[in-house]
């Protein structure tokens, strides 16, 4: 097959350290890598960290003389978030609480198939939490 896998999601991000607590303090993300980039555009400079959970990859990135756009406020078309699989969602909502991310849809379980709920990230990006049952 000539396409593997999703490798990677890529966050922009205008908090970097807040971010790099979230993902690694929080869900338990490694540092892969890091590095930066001069001149992605004219006058920019880009700082990316590489982080990994299993197979699965996220990369923070900051930028330094260049604004962005603010992240969207509610639904819109395109992406929405990311899901994480979960081995006992009892157990990670549980933790979760107790770090001070609020769980903010569910937990929801369709018996037999899976178990649900969804967090938001420092930027308010949806995280979908998934036990297959």
């Amino acid at each position: 097959m000539l396409f593997k896998k999703l490798d990677h999601v890529e966050i922009n991000t205008d908090q970097p350290e807040r971010a790099l607590a979230f993902y690694t303090g929080v869900l338990g993300f490694s540092v892969k890598s890091s590095h930066t980039v001069d001149g992605a555009s004219p006058g920019s400079r880009i700082s990316i960290v590489y982080l990994s959970l299993g197979d699965t990859g996220v990369e923070l990135i900051s930028h330094e003389g260049t604004s962005l756009a603010p992240a969207p406020a509610g639904e819109q078309l395109g992406y929405r978030g990311m899901a994480l699989e979960v081995t006992d969602m009892d157990h990670a909502v549980e933790f979760l609480k107790s770090k001070g991310v609020e769980v903010v849809w569910g937990p929801h379980t369709k018996p037999g198939q899976y178990a649900r709920a969804e967090i938001l990230d420092p930027h308010g990006y949806h995280i979908e939490l998934r036990q297959w049952l």
